[in-house]
């Protein structure tokens, strides 16, 4: 089936089926990060060894989108959907059980690959609704992916926090993920975006262009996660517990400014809304790196996160409205590249500041996005 064919006029409940696998697919993700010291402390390795296990993770997503790509187009985003969602849950509690190296390494790359592969099931089947609808939804449906990572991770630290083991822990997140993905499973479209009789493609210069800027965006999203907090603790002499806040203040902000996206897209289009969300993100780094007034710089954290927010989801529909390569294909390159910014950007950042020093690493890294503020009116005009 091609994409433009009818996605049929979904009820409320297709609606809502399409919108809880980006939900469920961030409370995956969320359920993760709070296993990673246990999992450390079990496996009794250092930083590099953690290193190296993480890096199986992004080898296992990054391995399995194109794989995922192609059997969207033969299988459907539901069939794509459920074995990702099946890997997901199968794996979570082994990661909060298992304490040899070698099984966690194992558990990772599968739990990568069920991840990505669902990931590219939701972006698939999200642009086959948001082109039948007419209108922009794509911001919206990676807000509650955001927002399934911040409940999920929430939710593992309350029951962690009131004694629970890492693994009953899990177990009641894996509850409520199945549990909602068997439920709406029925719901999701059982075809994908393009025609199985036809030649696989190469991707072509746009798709590759744009998988280049997700690359950068993800990358600035990692230097969040992986890079924030110790600058603030090592630069600006932060009390750890206001430096760990700074992660939460962009996530908060990157999901809030992914539910106004849309509306943001509709009113002054795709190109206003890379432009001015790259020139935030490169104000919001400027604040972060070089004030020292925590109101400031947690503000400059905030603009980081509004300003990325809806990159994604718009260079998603951008890849979708072009025809020289198959939609979903597209989409799985770009995830792809784009996904290897985070599996990369830790390594690229630490080099980096290595040779230059942290502050001036993460100014770089800021600058990098104008790309999209340079790009924006040439490749977006969807």
């Amino acid at each position: 089936m091609s994409i433009a064919q009818s996605v049929k006029t979904p009820t409320l409940i297709h609606l809502w089926s399409y919108r809880l696998t980006f939900l469920l697919s961030g409370m995956a993700l969320g359920a993760w990060a709070p296993l990673v010291p246990y999992a450390r402390d079990r496996a009794g390795v250092g930083e590099a060894e953690l290193g190296l296990l993480l890096l199986c993770f992004g080898l296992g997503s990054l391995l399995a989108m194109p794989l995922a790509g192609m059997m969207t187009t033969r299988k459907g985003c539901r069939f794509v959907a459920l074995v990702g969602g099946t890997l997901i849950c199968c794996m979570l509690p082994l990661l909060a059980s298992l304490s040899s190296f070698a099984g966690l390494a194992l558990a990772l790359a599968v739990f990568g690959a069920g991840l990505g592969s669902i990931d590219v099931a939701m972006n698939v089947q999200g642009l086959m609704v948001e082109q039948d609808h007419g209108r922009p939804l794509m911001s919206g449906f990676h807000g509650l992916f955001s927002l399934g990572g911040i409940t999920s991770a929430l939710l593992m630290s309350l029951l962690l926090w009131a004694g629970a083991t890492p693994l009953l822990s899990v177990c009641v997140v894996v509850a409520i993920v199945a549990g909602l993905l068997l439920w709406h499973a029925r719901h999701l479209l059982p075809y994908g975006a393009d025609d199985p009789a036809a030649p696989v493609a190469r991707p072509t210069g746009k798709v590759l262009v744009v998988g280049l800027l997700c690359f950068v965006a993800l990358l600035v999203e990692g230097a969040m996660l992986d890079w924030s907090a110790l600058f603030l603790r090592t630069a600006h002499q932060v009390d750890p517990r206001i430096a760990g806040g700074a992660f939460a203040v962009f996530s908060l902000t990157m999901a809030a400014g992914r539910f106004c996206g849309d509306t943001l897209r509709r009113r002054f289009g795709a190109v206003r809304v890379l432009v001015i969300g790259g020139v935030l993100v490169m104000v919001g780094f400027a604040m972060a790196i070089l004030l020292e007034s925590p109101p400031l710089f947690l503000l400059g954290f905030a603009l980081i996160g509004i300003g990325l927010s809806n990159t994604f989801p718009v260079y998603c529909s951008v890849v979708g409205a072009q025809t020289a390569m198959p939609p979903g294909l597209a989409i799985a390159t770009i995830t792809a590249i784009g996904y290897s910014g985070i599996l990369l950007g830790p390594a690229l950042i630490g080099f980096a500041a290595h040779a230059t020093g942290l502050r001036v690493a993460l100014l770089c890294v800021g600058t990098l996005m104008l790309a999209q503020v340079l790009t924006a009116r040439r490749l977006a005009k969807v």
